[in-house]
């Protein structure tokens, strides 16, 4: 790309970029809720049980991820320096990391009923949960190496195959669920373990179709080939990298993890509430997760370029891309919360009007931290670009456990705001990590590789 790219070339670029990586996004959101719906229609318990088990598998497949996290950066920065040598080895050295760590976790997976019993989970639904997690839990192999390989091609700028890979899923999760939930076309009805018989069916299928992908369209990556071959070197530079992004990672999802917990305080329909609120808020955040990737992609071009220039009018633009989708979405959520909380509720359900009202002022408060959950993905994917991920876990870290939990709690319980409290405490959390990571990103990063390339 041209080094005094304007910002309309920007914009194009971007959203060439960003909006398959979006889709991608969206449709990784779809396999969840065709698992829940699809559970709903089979039985309660089972779909509690599996909502439990789903929630054990993310946190650790979330954390795991930070290794397939940093691969995106080195291989766009590789990429840009035309150095093909440089992004197999950070590619194969993220599947090593990814592969150590879904076979270090495994057992805790398979064996999963005596930690889910520790936690404070029923006898019924511990063991329900543990049959999907010893089915499920393999899933975690397939579903850590499809995610190395999505952020290898998406920093090669190929992500519209990354979109097409993930709809494939979809549709194969949920063919499967329909086979195995309820026993159709002559497979046997397995309920929530055929729920998880889908679920590593569609994570092997994406593997096994993204390889075929690579071997076909990228021979000249070489990949696949000596891949047992160590590289010490590249295995801790992705280890110093990814570390820190999976433990940022961890920080987020606790965050909202202990808001659901203080939800679940409070009732049966503030938590239901608050379900409804964060699925809305979830779709839409799909967004800046998808410009965060792209950040991270031409974060990681423009250092591998040596071009700051670049660097900054894309973060410029990148930034105001997110701040403008955040504006729709305020309008949306304060202009129209109730047709949309509506979407999620039975026309009869005798909860209703309650979970409504609840409901409108969470929204109100999702609008208020749209704008800075925003600005703190699209920061962060700008640091990892230039593959700055250790300060950022910190800020995270203190962001979320030190300012948002406390905050939720305080606002919720102590100044008795109930679940508008827990909200608030929310958008504190995510307001300062979006002050301290763009401070991070524009007043020291970007500063700093400027003057690195004045001096070379």
């Amino acid at each position: 790309m041209s080094q005094s790219m304007t910002y309309p070339g920007h914009v194009r670029a971007i959203l060439t970029l960003g909006l398959p990586l979006i889709g991608g996004h969206l449709g990784q959101m779809a396999i969840g809720v065709t698992d829940t719906v699809m559970l709903g229609w089979y039985g309660v318990e089972s779909l509690a049980a599996v909502t439990l088990g789903s929630t054990y598998f993310f946190v650790l497949f979330i954390f795991g991820s930070g290794f397939a996290w940093a691969v995106m950066p080195l291989v766009a920065a590789f990429n840009a320096e035309g150095d093909e040598t440089g992004l197999r080895r950070a590619t194969r050295m993220g599947m090593w990391l990814s592969l150590g760590f879904a076979l270090l976790v495994l057992p805790p997976m398979i064996w999963s009923e005596p930690l889910l019993r520790m936690m404070g989970q029923g006898d019924g639904l511990a063991a329900d949960a543990a049959a999907y997690l010893s089915i499920a839990g393999f899933g975690i192999v397939p579903a850590l190496l499809v995610m190395v390989l999505k952020s290898y091609l998406s920093a090669l700028e190929r992500t519209q195959m990354v979109l097409w890979i993930t709809l494939v899923a979809a549709v194969v999760n949920g063919l499967a669920n329909y086979a195995f939930i309820f026993g159709n076309w002559g497979a046997p009805e397995l309920g929530l373990r055929g729920a998880a018989i889908a679920s590593v069916s569609t994570q092997t299928v994406s593997l096994v179709g993204l390889v075929i992908y690579v071997m076909a369209v990228l021979p000249q990556h070489n990949l696949f080939q000596r891949l047992w071959r160590a590289d010490p070197g590249m295995l801790t530079r992705v280890f110093r990298l990814g570390l820190p992004i999976g433990l940022t990672s961890l920080s987020e999802v606790g965050l909202f993890a202990a808001s659901a917990v203080m939800m679940g305080w409070l009732g049966t329909v503030p938590l239901a509430a608050h379900g409804i609120a964060v699925q809305l808020a979830s779709i839409t955040f799909m967004v800046h997760l998808g410009l965060s990737n792209v950040a991270t992609i031409r974060a990681g071009n423009a250092l591998g370029r040596a071009d700051p220039g670049h660097m900054a009018r894309g973060a410029v633009v990148v930034t105001t891309l997110s701040v403008l989708m955040a504006l729709a979405t305020i309008g949306l959520f304060l202009g129209w919360p109730e047709p949309l909380i509506s979407l999620f509720i039975l026309d009869g359900d005798p909860d209703r009007a309650a979970i409504l009202s609840i409901g409108i002022w969470l929204l109100a408060m999702a609008a208020l931290f749209q704008l800075v959950d925003g600005l703190q993905a699209v920061a962060l994917g700008l640091l990892r670009g230039v593959q700055d991920t250790r300060v950022p876990m910190i800020y995270a870290a203190f962001s979320y456990w030190v300012v948002g939990i406390p905050a939720s709690y305080l606002l919720g319980f102590t100044w008795g705001l109930e679940g508008i409290g827990v909200w608030l405490g929310l958008v504190f959390g995510l307001g300062a990590a979006s002050i301290l990571l763009n401070a991070r990103f524009w007043s020291v990063v970007l500063p700093r590789f400027g003057r690195a390339v004045q001096a070379a």
